[in-house]
C-alpha cells in the first residue's frame, strides 16, 4: 500500500490524496509536522532530503517528492492525463503555472493570514504583493475558464486537482472569489466530480 507522508491543511498534501480518492485507491496516511519533530528529523530527510511534504512512499521503499509529480505518476494510464498530445501539454502547463503563478501567492497569503507560526511574516509589504499576486493568477484562470469548462479543455485533469487545492480555500487569504464568476463555477464542478473527498480527508 501507498503511503503518504503530509498535513491534512496543507492543500499541496490535499492534491495526491483528492486524486487517489477519485481514482479509488486505497493509502496510508502519516500526519507529519513540520520542525525537529517530522520533516526535519533524520528518519524523514533520509527518506527526503529536502525536508518536505508531502511525500509519497511506495512498498518497496522507493519514494517520490513534489506534489504535481505525484499527480503525473498517479494519473497515468487514467482520465485524468489526457492521451492526446497537445492536451496532455497543456495539462502540463498548467500545473506549471499553479507552481510558480499561484501557489506562491494565494497558498501564501493563506498561510501568512491563517498560520500563528507565519504571523511575523504577514507584513503589509508581503500582503499586498500576495494579494496582488494571487488576484493576477485568478483573473488569468478566469480568463481560461470563462472559454473551456476545465483547465486542458472539457475533462478534468490533473491540472484541475492541482489549482483546486488552494483555489477552493483562497476567500481565507483573503481572495473575492465573488469577483471571478467562471472560477467559482469551476470549483463547483471540480467538487460535483465522482469520488471528490474534503481537504481533512485521509482514507
Amino acid at each position: 500500500m501507498i503511503t503518504i507522508y503530509g498535513m491534512t491543511n496543507s492543500g499541496n498534501c490535499y492534491k495526491p490524496r483528492l486524486l487517489l480518492a477519485k481514482l479509488g485507491i486505497k493509502f496510508r496516511h502519516v500526519e507529519t509536522a513540520s520542525g525537529a519533530a517530522g520533516t526535519k528529523s533524520s528518519a524523514f530527510l533520509a527518506r527526503n532530503p529536502n525536508g518536505r511534504v508531502p511525500l509519497l512512499e511506495f512498498d518497496d521503499g522507493r519514494v517520490l517528492a513534489e506534489s504535481n509529480a505525484m499527480l503525473l505518476y498517479l494519473a497515468e494510464d487514467s482520465r485524468f492525463l489526457p492521451a492526446d498530445a497537445y492536451l496532455r501539454a497543456l495539462a502540463y502547463q498548467w500545473l506549471f503555472f499553479e507552481q510558480y503563478s499561484h501557489e506562491p501567492y494565494i497558498a501564501v497569503r493563506r498561510a501568512l493570514l491563517i498560520m500563528p507560526h507565519r504571523a511575523a511574516d504577514a507584513t503589509p509589504e508581503r500582503l499586498a504583493a500576495t494579494l496582488a499576486g494571487g488576484n493576477k493568477a485568478l483573473a488569468v484562470m478566469e480568463e481560461q475558464l470563462a472559454r473551456t469548462p476545465f483547465f486542458a479543455g472539457d475533462a478534468m485533469t490533473v491540472a484541475d486537482i492541482a489549482l483546486y487545492a488552494y483555489t477552493h480555500d483562497a476567500e481565507a487569504g483573503g481572495f473575492d472569489l465573488k469577483t471571478y464568476p467562471a472560477v467559482a463555477a469551476w470549483l463547483d464542478r471540480v467538487a460535483a466530480d465522482p469520488g471528490h473527498v474534503p481537504i481533512g480527508w485521509t482514507g
